[in-house]
């Protein structure tokens, strides 16, 4: 098969020479293949069955010469495996794609088949003969587990949840059949677990378009099998019953009486994982608090009173100036990588009015505030002051004109809303205050900053931005501006991005997915206002800001890095955002950490363009982190939290060494 290659690793028996890794991206959105069919030989393949085969300028063409028709089968074997490619079928499609095929006694194959003719896109054990005619087809099990590599649950069951072993890891049937025996044995007296929960009813799948192109991505993991059609997931994932042993090439199918085209076919060899060399800007020196999970959440705050900024990050404060000594402020545990930890997002702030930073902490929905005993040696005692927030992105700014930072956050009923203490009785239920009408508040992406230049916060999410009244922000809901930020990705930044005087708005587009944009503010004549969207990153398959790629934009945050009073932006992926599953495109991508450069540029789209710059490619960010002077050398240092740990990253760019002199 002649592919085109992206690392060394690839066998050489079916790759032909290396071309460069700009020609790979456009056959693949969603992550980086190791390899990419490109041309018009069918080396490194062989056929089986009813069916007819030639290649074209990276275009393969299956003829069915028999209403069973036939297969086209890598050379190369597998077993955990990501594959993407487009098909067109002329009229009525028949095909699919078959992996993990190992060989069976008969001469045949079997694996897992993912089927592309309409009506009937769903995943099967498929056994096939020697002669490629269909054998046995077994519909899969749609799994119950969904934030997980595993559809049988945790591997901590001993030998009986491991595959390889010579008891091997149970099929999600049996599993199920296991869970419900020891639960009739539990309700007829006898000791036992209960039954696993079931899962939810399957949805309509995707449509195929008829006479067109139509895209398909398949991945088989573990006992995973997660199928794409078209950009949208369908059905949910399945659970294979191969004890998650199978092994074997890929093999794509036509059957039927017409011909069916597959172009951009690429696949990644997940079985593989690779971590870059690390590497650390050296605009900035890093120092790691912590090598453990505790949080996907930073702050920063004097806690012990001494004038010094603190860190602040899952359970533990750490003293400055030098923070390697940590004091744990509420009970201390430890995360798997690939786990929900209780802190998302963190804010220090004195709420009390006692003199001393308290900590406003949210644990995925309830926000809690942790008051600050003014002691070292104990626990704070923690307030469920808004128990009803529903975001995954809080926001934290005096919204309404007091001097003091409210929290923003979406409400019940998908209301965007900010609350504050009453100061008599800051541990009791915070005051909320609507600001939009409901269902217009989602999980991520919001904003505080002056859109209309009229000196008054108003707030941004992914919908459109609301406009605080004259009146004051209490009164609600403001009024309503339409506008599409995207998706809903992290905190959203407010600034004059090209220097025209007017605010623009900067931020990622999908917290659990690709993109990073700014959206150029416009005027007409009336002053009306709208939005013109410049972008900074796109997936794989988009020319992007430096060539740099990456996904989960879970947490931004913006400061002027280099001293040219300028905000900048900084960002970068939340690793394992849904645990270790493939519910979020290129799972396992570098963790990285990156600052964008606001330049002011006529030359460029909407006056201006983002330079991105490595900060470091084995920490990421979580879904908040904080960008702070620790050490009052006037250049903003970053502190992050998540799955590898908790880091200072000490900006480097002080003055007068800094931009512009400063």
């Amino acid at each position: 098969m002649e592919m085109r290659r992206s690392v060394k690793r690839i066998s050489l028996s079916i790759l032909a020479a290396a071309s460069a890794l700009v020609c790979l991206f456009a056959a693949t959105h969603d992550f980086s293949p190791d390899a990419v069919f490109k041309g018009s030989s069918l080396a490194g393949l062989h056929t089986l069955g009813g069916a007819s085969w030639r290649a074209e300028n990276g275009e393969i063409t299956g003829s069915p010469t028999g209403p069973d028709g036939g297969w086209l089968v890598l050379d190369q074997s597998y077993q955990d495996l990501q594959f993407y490619a487009d098909f067109h079928c002329a009229a009525e499609c028949n095909a699919g794609v078959l992996l993990r095929a190992e060989k069976t006694s008969t001469g045949g194959l079997k694996g897992v088949y993912v089927s592309l003719k309409p009506g009937d896109t769903d995943s099967y054990q498929l056994e096939i003969s020697a002669d490629g005619k269909e054998l046995s087809r077994t519909k899969l099990t749609r799994a119950t587990a969904q934030f997980s590599r595993a559809a049988t649950g945790p591997s901590s069951n001993g030998n009986a949840q491991v595959p390889g072993f010579a008891r091997l890891a149970p099929t999600l049937s049996e599993y199920q059949a296991r869970q419900a025996e020891a639960a009739q044995a539990t309700a007829a007296g006898g000791s036992g677990r209960g039954p696993g929960r079931g899962g939810r009813g399957t949805p309509a799948g995707p449509s195929l378009a008829a006479n067109d192109w139509n895209s398909f991505e398949v991945i088989v993991d573990m006992d995973m099998v997660w199928i794409t059609l078209n950009g949208r997931r369908a059905f949910g994932n399945t659970a294979t019953n191969d004890h998650m042993m199978g092994y074997g090439p890929v093999a794509l199918h036509v059957a039927g009486s017409d011909d069916v085209k597959f172009r951009d076919i690429a696949y990644q060899d997940l079985n593989i994982k690779r971590d870059p060399a690390e590497k650390v800007s050296s605009h900035f020196r890093m120092q790691r608090l912590s090598d453990f999970f505790y949080s996907w959440g930073a702050a920063a705050g004097d806690i012990n009173h001494d004038g010094i900024p603190d860190v602040i990050a899952g359970p533990f404060y750490f003293l400055g100036p030098d923070y390697t000594e940590r004091h744990e402020f509420t009970a201390a545990r430890t995360y798997a990588p690939s786990a929900f930890p209780e802190g998302m997002t963190y804010f220090a702030y004195d709420y009390t009015g006692d003199g001393w930073n308290d900590l406003l902490v949210t644990d995925s929905r309830p926000i809690y505030l942790f008051v600050n005993p003014k002691v070292p040696n104990r626990r704070w005692d923690r307030y469920n002051v808004i128990p009803d927030a529903t975001s995954e992105v809080e926001v934290f700014g005096d919204i309404d004109g007091d001097g003091k930072p409210e929290v923003l956050f979406a409400g019940p009923g998908a209301t965007l809303t900010y609350a504050k203490p009453d100061p008599a009785d800051p541990t009791a239920p915070w005051k909320q205050h609507k600001i939009s009408e409901p269902a217009l508040g989602g999980p991520h992406g919001m904003g505080i900053g002056d859109i209309n230049g009229d000196g008054r916060m108003d707030v941004v999410n992914s919908r459109g931005w609301w406009e605080q009244p004259a009146s004051g922000a209490a009164e609600g809901p403001w009024k309503f501006h339409a506008q599409s930020f995207g998706s809903g990705g992290a905190e959203m930044g407010i600034y004059d991005v090209n220097g025209d005087g007017l605010a623009d708005v900067v931020t990622s587009l999908n917290a659990h997915g690709f993109g990073l944009a700014w959206f150029e503010q416009k005027r007409d004549a009336k002053g009306a206002i709208s939005f013109v969207r410049h972008d900074i990153m796109g997936d794989f398959s988009t020319k992007n800001a430096g060539g740099v790629t990456f996904s989960e934009l879970h947490g931004v945050a913006f400061a002027d890095m280099d001293g040219d009073g300028i905000p900048d932006v900084i960002t970068g992926k939340r690793l394992f955002s849904h645990l270790e599953s493939h519910l979020d495109p290129d799972t396992n991508g570098a963790a990285v950490l990156y600052w964008y450069r606001t330049v002011r540029n006529p030359k460029a789209e909407g006056g201006a363009e983002f330079v991105p710059e490595l900060i470091h490619n084995r920490s990421g960010v979580g879904s908040q982190f904080v960008v702070k002077d620790l050490n009052g050398d006037g250049a903003p240092d970053v502190v992050t939290s998540g799955p590898k740990g908790t880091f200072i990253f000490w900006n480097q760019m002080h003055p007068p060494t800094r931009r512009g002199g400063r």
